[in-house]
């Protein structure tokens, strides 16, 4: 994408945003503007933070700030302030990629900014990159879940900003999915990918700005050099807050990311994507159903509603995933009607999504072996553990498998404590 289609992407963002604005306000005018990220609070503090720096942004199209203005016009247009660099994380700067689709670094030639992918060639900025940068930011709305690779490229960004001597600064977002719950296994360093970068639980409970501060206090990076680290607090953001309680807009951060009730699911339903089950890719709602072919729902999920799961209403579904350019494409059971289960939130506070993923996956496991497959390094990258693949297909219990992780959990939760920004 050259820069003119970047301006112009953020100029329809704009107008976009402006609708879902007004459509807000008429539902929620008390609650919008309840909190500012930390773009906000750093327009506020009119850019104490950068000014008279050179800035590199690590951004995508979440990146907005409460008046409906995204972060490169923003900077743009900032007193004092040069901005020198664009970086792209997965599905590129303003999300038009699907999951895993390599994103191209572009140059144009009217406003003279480069645009490097973080997701092509290389997923670490190199020192080309970095020749005119005193300061890089890291503005993009994350979803929560270990597996999700915005947080794999903040470590790697951190990581390049230390190696070149560069500043780097989080501007701090909401977890979507709230800092209370912690859930779901602790990855082990020695399956360490870019779907799992750190030992951290599955579920971590943590905002951007605060595992940055891990990942660096921890000595997580791989840089011999000491790394200068700033994070600009929200403010208004309380942990047991989910993303609908903040008062602002939900912009999806990836294609199949389409709403905040996505998000909580993905934390457990994502493990599917190890299985030959769909998760939904290919239809209007990934990951809050998945089914297949061979898939009786109705047993499924009378299975699932004797557990006496909290927080979850299921029903039976039929869909057919299809191509959806920009979306889904290579979808697995494409254009086959695929029996399932439809997953709604009643009380998010309730519901525990790693725990239900591995209540599905456990089931699954028991009633459909002729059908159902795992893929063991798959579920190993996504889980950050070696051994939950073989318990599931050895018949163990999904309360044997999440209690056998539940100590290591804990030890993890007792660790993150030093980091916490927010009450």
């Amino acid at each position: 994408m050259t820069n003119d289609n970047i301006i112009k992407s953020v100029i329809k963002m704009k107008k976009t945003l402006f609708v879902s604005l007004c459509l807000f306000l008429s539902v929620s005018l008390h609650a919008l503007g309840q909190v500012k990220t930390g773009l906000d609070v750093l327009i506020a503090t009119n850019f104490e933070a950068v000014r008279g720096l050179r800035v590199g942004v690590i951004t995508n199209q979440t990146a907005v700030s409460g008046d409906g203005k995204h972060i490169i016009e923003v900077l743009r247009t900032a007193p004092d302030v040069e901005l020198t660099a664009i970086f792209g994380p997965e599905h590129g700067v303003f999300g038009k990629n699907e999951a895993g689709e390599a994103v191209e670094s572009s140059e144009g030639d009217s406003i003279k900014i480069p645009v490097y992918s973080l997701y092509g060639i290389t997923r670490k900025p190199t020192a080309e990159m970095f020749k005119n940068i005193d300061a890089l930011l890291f503005d993009i709305q994350d979803v929560g879940t270990r597996f999700y690779t915005y947080i794999s490229t903040m470590n790697n960004t951190m990581e390049a900003a230390a190696d070149f001597g560069v500043k780097y600064i989080v501007l701090d977002r909401p977890n979507p999915v709230g800092g209370v719950v912690v859930e779901g296994p602790v990855l082990s360093p020695e399956f360490t990918s870019f779907v799992g970068i750190h030992p951290i639980a599955l579920r971590h409970g943590m905002t951007v700005g605060e595992l940055a501060m891990m990942f660096k206090e921890e000595g997580w990076l791989k840089s011999k050099k000491k790394l200068d680290l700033a994070v600009v607090e929200m403010q208004g953001w309380q942990r047991h807050m989910f993303f609908e309680e903040t008062g602002l807009s939900w912009i999806p951060p990836s294609p199949n990311m389409p709403t905040t009730t996505t998000a909580l699911i993905y934390c457990g339903m994502g493990l599917i994507e190890a299985t030959n089950v769909s998760e939904g890719r290919g239809t209007k709602a990934p990951f809050q159903q998945i089914g297949a072919p061979w898939l009786d729902a109705k047993h499924l999920i009378n299975e699932l509603q004797a557990m006496k799961i909290q927080g979850v209403r299921l029903r039976p579904v039929q869909f057919t995933p299809v191509d959806i350019p920009g979306m889904a494409t290579n979808n697995k059971y494409d254009k086959q009607q695929c029996n399932g289960i439809e997953i709604s939130i009643l009380n998010a506070q309730q519901f525990r999504s790693v725990d239900f993923g591995m209540k599905v996956l456990t089931l699954l496991q028991a009633h459909y072996a002729d059908n159902f497959q795992l893929k063991p390094a798959w579920l190993r990258k996504l889980t950050g553990q070696d051994w939950i693949a073989g318990a599931i297909k050895s018949g163990d219990s999904s309360v044997r498998i999440t209690g056998k992780w539940e100590k290591e959990t804990g030890k993890f939760i007792q660790k993150r404590a030093d980091y916490l920004l927010y009450e």
